[in-house]
């Protein structure tokens, strides 16, 4: 007999099945808003664009960016047992990543979007041997229709903030009901894993954050060292993928310590690129010389707020500056990922709200690898510090180093868990050779 689902899952496979003849409307207003591809808006109706490779396919899936960038090693270890990868993601940047750092015999589409008709095209087609989700995009119709299609399923990387468990744990059965349908689940942390099993998962196995073992972004060259030419021997501050209300706080630092350090730079890395105009605005409002790089425009020796709206060029910002300011930090939206940045030799300072990243930050601040600041007071007197000190700041740099290195090798340990599943598959490759 088959497994009935909660109310709340049929519910909501009903109001998206009515919803699918809305799918124009809705792909039309993202459109308008840059929120799609133009050239791709069919695979949002789970049509391929495509064709399938012979042979066994693992299937992965995360969100957008973040998640993209923890499982390209992942990626590139399956391709090295030779098996075939789907990759999917739901955002126009995260596909920009994937032309840029996938392997090129990898696939890359759009998810579809949640409907049963579209979920059935998507999987029709595709027929994944593996599906493998990142993180914690939980998709229903697509999870429950890839278990009834006896895909086995896995949640890599796994992460259950504190907000999203209240959310689930209010609506229990559903969550059991989704989690239950996954084999496995290797989860970031021991907090995360308890979580999962409390809502529940069960092949809960934690096998640490995949973000620490991937290799540090990588920069142009020729970019570099056009920005290092031209910025020279300024002192040189970074404030990385910030969001509204911080760039006001990173500005009056500047402010504050122009005096103490003549000729310093500030690099403000929105997260989102299009706030870039604003806060270019708002430096000049604040009696600041600004430039904004998407013009194509280099720093000249007047420039105080350089804004890097750009897509993709942490790498290059993290090889300039060696102090760095972590967003997301100083507002309640939850941080940002510091790894990066240590990984690429920065001091890096963030505020209190870090609960997207609670373990890696409470490690990096245990061992003096980073340093949390309240407010712009010690945000000011912290860049003066480092400023003032090389020594000190290397030493944090270095520390955070030592920790990220130690907390490594989750990509071992999560290949240790998925071995059974893709032994199968590599069997069942030989086999079709055969």
């Amino acid at each position: 007999m088959a497994e009935r689902l909660p109310f709340t899952l049929r519910a909501y496979r009903r109001l998206m099945s009515a919803a699918t003849p809305l799918a124009p409307l809705l792909l039309s207003r993202r459109l308008k808003r840059g929120k799609e591809d133009p050239e791709r808006v069919a695979e949002r109706r789970g049509e391929a664009t495509q064709p399938r490779p012979p042979g066994a396919l693992v299937w992965v899936h995360g969100a957008s960016v973040g998640e993209l960038l923890a499982v390209l090693p992942l990626i590139e270890q399956l391709r090295a047992q030779d098996l075939q990868v789907l990759v999917t993601s739901g955002t126009v940047t995260s596909a920009n990543l994937a032309s840029e750092r996938l392997p090129p015999d990898v696939i890359h589409q759009f998810i579809p979007f949640d409907a049963p008709r579209f979920v059935f095209q998507f999987l029709d087609h595709w027929r994944p041997s593996l599906g493998l989700f990142v993180e914690s995009d939980l998709w229903p119709n697509l999870i429950v229709a890839s278990h009834k299609g006896r895909i086995p399923l896995a949640l890599v990387n796994g992460r259950m903030s504190e907000q999203s468990f209240k959310g689930w744990r209010s609506v229990s059965k559903t969550a059991a009901a989704l989690l239950g349908k996954f084999d496995l689940c290797l989860a970031q942390s021991a907090m995360d894993g308890d979580r999962f099993r409390q809502l529940g998962a069960h092949g809960v196995h934690v096998t640490g954050n995949l973000k620490l073992d991937v290799p540090a972004p990588p920069a142009d060259e020729p970019k570099l060292l056009a920005l290092k030419v031209a910025i020279g021997s300024r002192p040189v501050i970074a404030a990385a993928s910030t969001h509204p209300g911080e760039e006001i706080l990173i500005i009056d630092a500047h402010r504050r310590l122009r005096q103490r350090f003549p000729g310093l730079l500030t690099i403000i890395v929105p997260r989102h690129p299009d706030r870039g105009r604003g806060i270019l605005d708002f430096a000049v409002a604040s009696g600041m010389r600004a430039m904004l790089r998407s013009h194509h425009v280099l720093p000249d020796p007047q420039t105080d707020i350089y804004v890097a709206d750009t897509m993709g060029e942490l790498g290059l910002i993290y090889r300039i500056a060696p102090i760095v300011y972590m967003g997301g930090s100083l507002v309640e939206h939850g941080g940002q990922n510091p790894i990066e940045a240590v990984k690429l030799g920065a001091a890096v300072a963030h505020g209190p709200h870090v609960w997207n990243f609670t373990e890696i930050y409470a490690a990096l601040d245990a061992a003096r690898g980073a340093a949390e600041i309240e407010n712009v007071d010690q945000l000011t007197d912290r860049f003066s510090y480092w400023l003032a000190d090389a020594t000190a700041r290397k030493a944090v740099a270095e520390a955070g180093q030592k920790t990220v290195d130690r907390l490594g090798g989750a990509l071992k340990r999560t290949l240790a868990e998925l071995e059974p599943y893709l032994m199968q598959l590599r069997l069942e490759h030989r086999a079709s050779d055969a």
